[in-house]
This record gives C-alpha cells, sequence and structure tokens, in this order.
C-alpha cells in the first residue's frame, strides 16, 4: 500500500467520523455527564435538642400555659375554636379534612360541618402539622435559626411564634364577624385579663405582673409547640447506627427513593428543602377560587414527610388522600400530565425533569415513608380550661 493510498483512506474516515457527528449533534466527548443519583447522604435523622430562639427559652410554666391556650376557644371570635380544633393530637396534630372548617363548625374530623350555613368560607388550605415543626427550615447542615424558621404553605411567616399568631387574626380560621383583623389580638388579650387565672399563670410564666400581651401570648403557644415532637422513627434509630431498625424491604424502598429523585426537594432531617415549588396540585372545588399560591405562581412549600401516617390526606389543597395516590401523582407529573388545568407546562418547577417515579416502585417507596412515622409523641389534653370553654372548641 503506498503512502498517498493510505493518506487517502485516512482522509476518509475522518470525513465519515465528521458527517456522523454532524447528524446526530453529538460525540462521545461532548455528551453531558448524567447527574449522580442521590444517595443516603442527603438524608439525615433529626437531632434530639430542638433549636429555641435566644428571646423565648423554654420553661415547664410557659409549656404548661403555652398548652391550655392552645386548647382554649377564648382565642377566637365567637369563642368556638381553639388552635387544637384543626391541630388535633388525634390526627397528629394536623386534622383528616381535605380543607378545614374553623368558625361556625361542629365536630371533629369528617363529622365536622358547619353548624348554621352563612358567609364563613371553607379554611383556604390543608392543615399542616404541628408535630416537629419545632425543626422547620433544619436542613443538612444541621444548622437553624429557630426565630426565622418557615411557616405555612406560603412561608407568609417566620418562627413558631409569629405562627401562632396568624390563625387569631385570619377571618375563616378563629375571627370571624366578632371583630375585625386589626382588632384581633387586642380583643382577645383583653379578654385573657379578664380572667384570674390567666393573669396567675401569665405572672408565673413571665415572672411580671402585667405579662398579657400578644407577645408573651404567641410565646407561651410557641413553647408548647416546640415539645410535640415526634423524632424517633425507624428510620431515624437507622440513621443513627441501629442496622436493624430497617427491615430488607424497607432499605430497598429508601434506594428507590433516592434513585427516583424524591430526595431532590424531600431532603435533610425533616425531608423538606422547605423552598416554594409550582407542581400542578389539583384545587379544591370546595374553594370558591383557584389557590394560586406564592406570587400567583401555584407555588408552595415542600412539606416534611414525618409522620405521615397520622395527616392524611395530603397536598395544600388536600386533594390526594393516600400517600400512593401522591405517588401516582408524581408519576403523572413526570410525564407531563399536570393535573391543574390553571398551570401550563412552562410553569412547572424545573427540577421535575429530574423526578422519575415509576408504579413499580411505588409500594416499595411507601414502606419506606412509613418508617419515618413516630407515635410517641405528647398527646395530653387539658381537662378544662381557664375560661370554662369547651376544650378544643366545638368538637362534638
Amino acid at each position: 500500500m503506498t503512502l498517498r493510498y493510505s493518506l487517502l483512506i485516512l482522509a476518509v474516515g475522518a470525513w465519515l467520523a465528521a458527517m456522523h457527528i454532524s447528524c446526530t449533534g453529538e460525540s462521545k466527548q461532548e455528551k453531558t455527564p448524567a447527574l449522580p443519583e442521590d444517595d443516603i447522604a442527603k438524608l439525615a435523622a433529626l437531632p434530639t435538642e430542638v433549636p429555641v430562639p435566644a428571646d423565648n427559652p423554654s420553661t415547664p410554666e410557659k409549656v404548661a400555659l403555652g398548652r391550655l391556650l392552645f386548647f382554649d376557644p377564648i382565642l377566637s371570635g365567637h369563642k368556638d375554636v381553639a388552635c387544637a380544633t384543626c391541630h388535633h393530637p388525634e390526627f397528629g396534630f394536623a386534622e383528616s379534612l381535605e380543607v378545614s372548617i374553623g368558625v361556625n363548625g361542629r365536630g371533629t374530623g369528617s363529622n365536622r360541618d358547619f353548624s348554621t350555613l352563612g358567609d364563613i368560607p371553607f379554611v383556604k388550605r390543608n392543615s399542616q402539622t404541628i408535630l416537629n415543626a419545632a425543626f422547620n427550615g433544619l436542613t443538612l447542615t444541621g444548622s437553624t435559626d429557630a426565630s426565622n424558621a418557615p411557616m405555612f404553605w406560603d412561608i407568609r411567616a417566620k418562627g413558631l411564634e409569629n405562627q401562632s399568631l396568624e390563625p387569631i387574626k385570619s377571618f375563616e380560621e378563629m375571627r370571624g364577624h366578632r371583630y375585625v383583623k386589626e382588632a384581633a389580638l387586642d380583643s382577645v388579650v383583653n379578654r385573657l385579663k379578664k380572667i384570674a387565672e390567666y393573669r396567675h399563670l401569665f405572672q408565673e410564666a413571665f415572672s411580671t405582673s402585667d405579662a398579657i400581651n400578644s407577645q408573651n401570648l404567641s410565646r407561651a403557644i410557641a413553647a408548647y409547640e416546640r415539645t410535640l415532637v415526634g423524632g424517633n422513627s425507624r428510620f431515624d434509630q437507622y440513621m443513627r447506627g441501629d442496622r436493624s431498625a430497617l427491615s430488607i424491604n424497607e432499605i430497598d424502598g429508601m434506594q428507590v427513593f433516592l434513585k427516583s429523585g424524591c430526595a431532590k426537594c424531600h431532603n435533610g432531617p425533616m425531608l423538606s428543602d422547605y423552598k416554594v415549588h409550582a407542581l400542578g396540585v389539583p384545587d379544591n372545588e370546595k374553594l370558591t377560587q383557584s389557590d394560586a399560591g406564592v406570587d400567583n405562581q401555584y407555588k408552595f412549600r415542600t412539606p416534611s414527610l414525618r409522620n405521615l401516617r397520622f395527616t392524611a390526606p395530603y397536598m395544600h389543597s388536600g386533594k390526594l388522600k393516600t400517600l400512593e395516590q401522591v405517588l401516582e401523582f408524581y408519576e403523572d407529573l413526570a410525564g407531563d400530565k399536570i393535573r391543574n388545568p390553571l398551570v401550563g407546562k412552562p410553569q412547572i418547577d424545573p427540577i421535575i425533569e429530574l423526578l422519575k417515579v415509576d408504579f413499580k416502585d411505588i409500594s416499595l417507596i411507601v414502606e419506606f415513608l412509613n418508617t419515618l412515622n413516630d407515635d410517641q409523641f405528647d398527646r395530653t389534653i387539658p381537662k378544662r380550661v381557664p375560661s370554662g370553654l369547651p376544650v378544643g372548641g366545638n368538637l362534638n
């Protein structure tokens, strides 16, 4: 073979290779490397100590007062709703309704309904659990600012102290028609000041004779809410070193959970990134208008996956009744099936492109999610409250 002929063959080969690259639009060297799959490092056990803001240290007196206030309907405009009405121990400090009935409601669970038909609407969103809310905002770094922890589906309040006052001001949750929003906190404080037992309890908790004010009201309720912790699930035990805490199927479920991309948003000790995402979750037909979420972009905060057994139904609209339905929703979403007709594909969070939920894996993922339950949380309900009103509101 002559040198000239060899060079001709090499030239033809190079030309064919160039043509292949130009037709396919890629070369082996130019391929974008796939993102590595998430591993167990994306998850973590809850810490054994609850974060507490520097200006609201916990004391037994403060917690005891907060418990009474949490269950006392004296905080509501018509004295018929307490914090515990929509966050009851029986339902894991959440509620079994899709969207709550606050003011003008009666009964518990699926039996709760409006006492009379009127102009009080349903509460806008599904009642999130108070359990472990003290850890809101906790990330893999293990640090969080308790006074700045993200609260509610739309993160409209930061810290349990601020969160605890918002329902008192809300028309459909607790305020009703009794007074305007701007007067709600002053009205409630004035009621508490008229009750001798509360005057004594506030004095004991805050070491001053004139302790009843909205700030101390919020501090007492928040101190109690920080005791509502379920942080010793079998998942926590496994992550702390007890490799016998989970079954083979549950460990497989965790691996599939990670492989499917669920931990892109559900990560860290609370299995939440505490960011807002647009997912096209269906609206609840009980509401008179669509809930467009943060900035009217249909974005809502990633919820924690802890204690899901106690807190169905799921999502901000409460429209998904089981964990299987939630995972089927994500399987549809990964396949570009959007269930809310008001949300277009360009609005869906790009992170969904990394999600790969397969129907065959759903049962395994559910097995893993059930290891995040801890039923050893405080269910104590006061036998009475200082106002003399029904404990927890009109629950009968």
